[in-house]
């Protein structure tokens, strides 16, 4: 399984305009073929912070999705966004304890 972390910086006044790409992108993402699993975090200390958390099988999946049209598009809207660079990193999951 690969997690996908993807650290994700908004200028204040943009950060209502991520929330609803995000909401109205949110279900196709995880219903993408090879996603299992979507989450959205945003800090506490800093409110234009945010990380999506992505489960995909594997990273052919990823890459897959990374350059599908939907993602293309997703990306150029919510890129335009940013007050920083966003930085990205593909983990494989090695164990998970509840």
């Amino acid at each position: 399984m690969i997690v996908r972390i993807v650290k994700l910086t908004f200028r204040s006044e943009n950060i209502a305009s991520f929330e609803q790409i995000f909401k109205d992108t949110k279900d196709r993402i995880r219903n993408f073929e090879g996603c299992s699993n979507l989450e959205l975090y945003q800090s506490t200390d800093e409110p234009g912070v945010f990380f999506t958390y992505s489960y995909w099988n594997s990273d052919k999946d990823l890459q897959a999705y990374r350059q599908s049209d939907f993602f293309k598009k997703v990306w150029a809207e919510t890129k335009r966004l940013f007050k920083e660079k966003p930085q990205a990193w593909s983990l494989n999951k090695i164990e998970k304890l509840n």
